[in-house]
């Protein structure tokens, strides 16, 4: 049960058109149980609103790797619900396959990767290990990458491990259309 219950329809006018904003249009379900929480705070839900759908819709990152990046970054942090989300909607989208997703959820060899994917799955370990990066891991990934898009990506993933930790905190229920978390 979550921590601070998501509000439930009918929705103030205000309410709607905030959450209008928030899911893509065309979305077959209700809006996600973590911004109807969001919403009880909506001054807080506007100033997150800004950085999560410039992320998302206006990203530098190729598709595939951002989502690669937030696959493993919720992962890390255990965030079956929005790792779940995002498998269900976004990964797909973005090229991943059910195998790599899966691959997202746990240590060891990465098989499936390129190098430049396993470059991108060893720095969100780092980062979420460390907050750092590797002078190995960096050169790696500068070779790939210009400063915007390493901007970018330091700021996908910490920014992800925020929305996991809320998440988690939160005790969010999974929404009933994610893909389940993949059993130990």
């Amino acid at each position: 049960m979550p921590r601070i219950q998501p509000l439930e329809p009918p929705y103030s006018d205000e309410v709607r058109q905030a959450l209008r904003r928030w899911m893509p249009p065309g979305t077959p379900h209700e809006p996600l149980a973590l911004f109807r929480v969001l919403q009880r705070s909506p001054e807080l839900a506007s100033r997150m609103f800004a950085l999560g759908a410039g992320l998302l819709g206006h990203g530098l990152l190729p598709a595939a790797d951002r989502e690669l990046v937030i696959a493993r970054a919720t992962a890390r942090a255990g965030c079956h619900y929005e790792w779940g989300v995002h498998a269900a909607t976004l990964a797909d989208r973005a090229g991943l396959t059910p195998e790599q997703l899966a691959a997202t959820t746990v240590a060891g060899p990465r098989p499936l990767w390129s190098y430049r994917q396993a470059l991108l799955m060893l720095a969100v370990d780092e980062l979420h290990d460390t907050a750092d990066l590797s002078d190995s891991t960096w050169t790696g990934l500068s070779a790939h990458y210009n400063d915007a898009e390493l901007l970018e990506l330091l700021v996908l993933a910490g920014w992800y491990r925020t929305i996991a930790g809320l998440a988690n905190a939160l005790r969010l229920d999974d929404e009933p259309w994610a893909v389940p978390f993949p059993a130990a």
